[in-house]
């Protein structure tokens, strides 16, 4: 209970603080940094982390983790698996209880398989995290799917491109392990690649985008197809303005450095991996038919660029069915806070009814 309120006291914070347009980050308690080098601080990256010039990072949020288990509330399974050990790549993957299922919903024990991206500005959380295990469970029990949360390595020990390359090593292990006969029981005897869905909350929306966008290039193993990416809230910015967006220009300078800080300088804030709206046409091709499902909150200052994202998909005549969610009066991925409230419970129907192959509730769809 206790790491269950703290893991969303710190949440809390994230939202408030980092992704409600700060216009400038705070200084550091000294109590914060005392003992850790003191005015060494080389990035205040509020309220995520501190990097002191001597390379040491002290994190402030979104290290708690909790084990593997079976759910006692939804009857889901999880289970722990080292991809690489000397990579450090890991994965929990999610069974959905297979009695609670309709014959309707499982094609002779076969699931949907979703590969799941966690967010956290690419510097912090985990796959392992409480806040995740509780949303992994609720969307694997209800939506009847096999799932897979990817541990990627975060900046700012391991700068952007190290999670994109987790990411696909993790999504090229699970399709090569759902071969029959492949390694991995769950996958070999339950995952449908025919039903392959990449999901992933802020950043790691970003990073199911990418990952799609790779495939599109790249190929997948034993040739599967993306069935559909949900983009829950995804992390997208650019250097020019999209409508709607802040043009407040020390807001724009900070979010200029934090993408830097996460990526080391490599990737400048108008490449496609961060600003997909600045794409040409032709290049959306490579997410293929794939379905593609974008929710944003109305209040979140990155809710402009995701509404651009699905203007620019549409645009781009790739065809293949697109889908705008939108949450009012709501914050970044706050249904991670309150997963037990009404919108999150709305928007969970959405995500649900996205992997099934349902039409998005109507009540909640919003149209270009």
């Amino acid at each position: 209970m206790a790491a269950s309120v703290s893991s969303a006291l710190l949440l809390l914070l994230n939202m408030a603080g980092a992704l409600l347009n700060p216009r400038a980050p705070p200084t550091p308690a000294a109590s914060t940094v005392a003992g850790n080098g003191g005015g060494n601080v080389d990035f205040f990256f509020f309220p995520f982390l501190v990097l002191f010039k001597s390379g040491r990072v002290v994190r402030f949020m979104g290290t708690d983790t909790v084990p593997a288990s079976t759910d006692p509330a939804t009857g889901v399974a999880s289970k722990d698996v080292v991809i690489d050990a000397d990579a450090g790549l890991a994965v929990r993957l999610y069974m959905a209880n297979l009695a609670n299922l309709t014959t309707g919903r499982k094609r002779g024990g076969k699931l949907p398989l979703v590969v799941f991206y966690h967010g956290g500005a690419f510097v912090t959380e985990s796959a392992f995290s409480p806040t995740y295990q509780r949303y992994l469970n609720a969307l694997v029990s209800k939506a009847g799917v096999l799932a897979v949360s990817v541990e990627y390595h975060l900046a700012p020990e391991h700068p952007l491109p190290r999670g994109y390359d987790d990411a696909w090593a993790a999504l090229r292990w699970v399709l090569e392990n759902a071969r029959s006969g492949g390694p991995e029981p769950w996958l070999s005897r339950h995952a449908d690649t025919t039903r392959l869905f990449l999901v992933g909350d802020s950043a790691g929306g970003n990073i199911a985008h990418n990952m799609a966008m790779r495939a599109g290039r790249e190929g997948l193993h034993g040739g599967a197809t993306i069935r559909g990416i949900a983009l829950l809230d995804p992390y997208f910015w650019g250097k020019r303005p999209v409508p709607t967006e802040t043009r407040d220009p020390e807001t724009r300078r900070w979010r200029d450095r934090t993408w830097s800080f996460v990526c080391a300088g490599r990737y400048e804030v108008d490449d496609p991996v961060i600003d997909p709206v600045a794409m040409a046409r032709e290049e959306w091709r490579r997410l293929g038919p794939a379905r593609v499902l974008v929710t944003v909150a109305a209040l979140d200052v990155l809710s402009a660029r995701g509404r651009a994202y699905v203007e620019a998909v549409r645009a781009s005549g790739r065809g293949g069915e697109v889908e705008l969610y939108e949450t009012p009066g709501e914050n970044h991925v706050y249904f991670l806070l309150e997963p037990d409230g009404e919108k999150a419970a709305k928007e969970m129907e959405a995500v649900v009814a996205f992997i099934n192959g349902y039409q998005v509730p109507t009540a909640s769809r919003m149209d270009a």
